[in-house]
């Protein structure tokens, strides 16, 4: 099983909410996992109905189970501090640096930098372990950057081994990569049933394949119930509003051939959305990867919901699959 789940998915799709959903999931029956913000909008916090998050693990939930759900909002100023105590000892110094604007051209300008020690940060949270030898977290749940971005965000390890051939620098990268690219990862993409996010995700899966990055599963977010079933469909999508309109006079209904038109008109713009999310379901089967469902919340996501969505999670196996 994967214990760092990264998810990715095109701005719009709700990746942060399939995210936190999905820590919740892998937190059940008594496990720990941590959730990690990277972007740093304060998307985790609004979901779990809590003040902003601090550079440094909270506890923000508690699964069915009795699991715990911790979050971080890795700061990347504050994780090259990090790094530069733990590799260079700098202390009051790197603080210095940080007064001088040194470290904010580092994580903006410096290219890479960033994405390092991002990446870094989550990876430490993944092979840290206690005094007695057992993982601090059973899972590490990232909210990363959108589809386009991802590939080039998680890869970027690589690119900096490449700059720097020696040193610690050089064994970060290496260490961090080891991670990403082992099947302690899964990398999930969330789309919707719609054309854009679901080519989006194609292409976003064929850029983590290309650079050997492991792919989990696809969650198909914001699912929308079917009202009608197949012969209905078939029904509304042919011109049979006459036989309709006189069934209904039949039954009783005034006004039945005013009646009919709207809704047949809205029964047929149903019957046209499911032919088209068959359409891309069906690209989506041809990725060759498990995927998952999500329903569509009409009152919106509150903490309640996103344990509901989490449910659904663990009905349907999240957590279970082995990066590709």
């Amino acid at each position: 099983m994967s214990r760092f789940q990264v998810v990715s998915g095109k701005g719009g799709t709700g990746k942060t909410t399939v995210a936190a959903a999905l820590a919740l999931a892998l937190a059940a029956e008594g496990k720990r996992t941590l959730l990690v913000e990277v972007e740093g909008r304060q998307g985790i916090a609004q979901l779990f109905e809590s003040e902003a998050l601090p550079y440094e693990e909270r506890r923000i939930a508690v699964a069915p189970g009795g699991g715990e759900v911790h979050a971080l909002a890795i700061d990347a100023e504050r994780a090259l501090l990090d790094y530069l105590q733990m590799f260079y000892k700098l202390g009051s110094a790197g603080r210095a640096l940080k007064k001088l604007g040194a470290i904010d051209f580092a994580t903006t300008i410096a290219p890479g930098v960033r994405d390092v020690l991002l990446t870094g940060k989550a990876c430490e949270a993944v092979r840290r372990k206690d005094k007695k030898g057992r993982f601090v977290y059973d899972h590490v749940v990232m909210d990363a950057p959108p589809t386009g971005r991802i590939t080039r965000f998680l890869n970027v390890n690589d690119e900096v081994a490449g700059l720097a051939r020696i040193g610690p620098i050089h064994n970060q990268a290496q260490a961090v990569m080891r991670v990403l690219k082992s099947p302690e990862t899964a990398v999930h993409l969330v789309t919707l049933l719609e054309e854009m996010p679901v080519q989006e995700t194609a292409d976003g899966i064929a850029e983590l394949r290309a650079a050997e990055l492991p792919v989990g599963r696809v969650i198909v977010n914001m699912v929308r119930p079917h009202l009608l079933d197949e012969e209905a469909l078939l029904t509304v999508s042919g011109a049979r509003r006459k036989e309709i309109a006189k069934t209904l006079t039949r039954a009783g209904v005034t006004g039945a051939a005013a009646l009919v038109r709207p809704l047949v008109e809205q029964a047929a713009q149903h019957a046209q959305r499911v032919s088209l999310e068959r359409e891309q379901r069906a690209v989506l089967a041809g990725l060759g990867l498990p995927t998952a469902e999500l329903p569509l919340l009409g009152d919106g996501v509150d903490l309640s919901a996103l344990h509901d969505l989490a449910a659904e999670l663990r009905k349907q196996g999240a957590g279970e699959e082995v990066g590709s």
